[in-house]
């Protein structure tokens, strides 16, 4: 097994407060809702969404997934870190997991998304840039969508 680790930053115009309860502590219920052609739904299987509490998150018809199963490792609202584990699901194809950490620091009047990435993969398995390239545009598109959410509803998630 083998680990490959990847940064991202992402610069958005929101504070890192509304941000975060938008993308973090609500993001269940705004992802689907912002951009249905990536999440057909997230569900808590388990907990009540601190550490521990595992999701299941659907793709919808636009990804190129069906399921994944995420543990959410921690949950810290006064520094705005979110750290999770995808641990089951067809996005792990040669992975045995894959460990993220979100930060969302402020930078003038907005904010940084700051995301790491650890793929652990599963004996010689080995990930291509273009796969990683991949994955962070997505993710750099779902933080962009809701930005753009955000601008266009300026009074939720104040």
């Amino acid at each position: 097994m083998g680990v490959i680790t990847h940064e991202q930053e992402v610069h958005s115009s929101i504070p890192p407060e509304r941000l975060f309860k938008a993308f973090v502590l609500d993001g269940d219920n705004l992802l689907p809702k912002v951009v249905p052609a990536a999440f057909s739904s997230i569900k808590v299987l388990e907990g009540d969404g601190k550490a521990g509490t595992v999701k299941l998150i659907t793709f919808g018809e636009g990804s190129s997934y069906k399921t994944s199963k995420h543990v959410i490792d921690e949950v810290d609202e006064v520094n705005k870190v979110f750290k999770y584990t995808v641990v089951e699901g067809d996005t792990l194809i040669g992975l045995e997991k894959v460990k993220t950490t979100v930060k969302i620091e402020a930078h003038g009047s907005g904010s940084i998304i700051k995301s790491t990435s650890e793929y652990h993969t599963k004996g010689c398995h080995e990930i291509t840039e273009e796969k990683i390239k991949e994955g962070k545009e997505k993710a750099k598109n779902i933080f962009k969508a809701v930005e753009a959410h955000l601008h266009a509803h300026p009074h939720e998630y104040c």
